[in-house]
């Protein structure tokens, strides 16, 4: 495992830990709201690693990044934190997979930059829009409800608004070792940093149908955070997106079914590779 500081936007030190195949096709992970890297621990953890070069990325705010106190509202800072994370690391096309707010910063980095130098995208459990009713209405009432209580600077409403989180996550609950270490790198990132974000106004509507790359959309049938219904959305806008729906598994797709999730993401990479083969043996 190894660890870097890489200089995003505005000269925000983001953390980004890497493992796996040094020589193998990257991934890019990009974490969701009021997490951070270690959410991905058991694509890290397995025989992905053997073919693949994993990375994931601490976004600004989360983890082990820094946490300042603004610089959250421009898709320009976002776009450049990804940019800079796969240049200093030299990520030779990556798939480069988001959950949840990830596609988001995703997004916001094709808006700037395009998908030159980018491999693929991988969707999970995935929002393409923040404030609007549209947005709104991709999103679980039992999500709305806690939603206030993420930016309260009480401590005991930010467990108890953090934990219901958590547990709309998954299907299957985690360990109660998990579920404290999960809820320590939530606390970890500050209210007004969860506030930011969820105060953004994103209309990628623009964006999605440009899209040309390879793109897996993911999603968990039981999802209790964004509703299954949005991956109709996704395939209307992305109309080349494969889409794989997981009967078993709730928002955190990744974790619940993480077997499942790895098989097709590796034959996702392995399609690319195909692809690719048959276009340097038709040029």
């Amino acid at each position: 495992m190894k660890f870097h500081k890489v200089t995003g936007g505005g000269g925000t030190q983001l953390n980004v830990v890497e493992s796996g195949n040094a020589q193998g096709r990257p991934i890019l992970y990009i974490h969701g709201l009021s997490q951070c890297w270690l959410q991905w621990s058991r694509q890290f953890d397995s025989d992905l690693a053997q073919n693949h070069r994993l990375v994931a990325m601490d976004m600004r705010g989360h983890g082990l990044s820094d946490k300042p106190l603004a610089g959250y509202e421009g898709s320009k800072l976002w776009a450049d934190d990804v940019k800079a994370v796969i240049e200093t690391l030299s990520l030779d096309h990556p798939i480069v997979c988001g959950w949840s707010y990830g596609p988001l910063v995703i997004l916001d980095y094709i808006r700037h930059y395009g998908e030159a130098h980018i491999g693929a995208l991988h969707f999970v459990g995935s929002v393409t829009q923040l404030g609007s009713e549209e947005a709104l209405a991709a999103l679980t009432p039992e999500f709305l409800e806690l939603v206030s209580g993420f930016f309260a600077s009480d401590v005991s409403e930010s467990v108890r608004s953090l934990t219901g989180l958590l547990r709309l996550c998954f299907s299957q609950e985690p360990s109660i070792e998990e579920l404290y270490l999960m809820l320590g790198y939530n606390l970890s990132v500050p209210p007004h940093v969860r506030q930011a974000l969820l105060s953004r106004a994103i209309n990628n509507d623009d964006i999605l149908p440009t899209i040309r790359k390879p793109v897996l959309v993911t999603h968990g049938a039981k999802d209790a955070v964004v509703k299954p219904s949005v991956v109709g959305q996704h395939k209307v806008s992305i109309q080349h997106a494969e889409i794989q729906m997981v009967e078993n598994a709730g928002h955190a797709v990744f974790w619940d079914d993480a077997a499942n999730f790895n098989q097709r993401q590796r034959a996702f990479a392995q399609s690319l590779a195909k692809a690719h083969a048959a276009q340097g043996k038709a040029s």
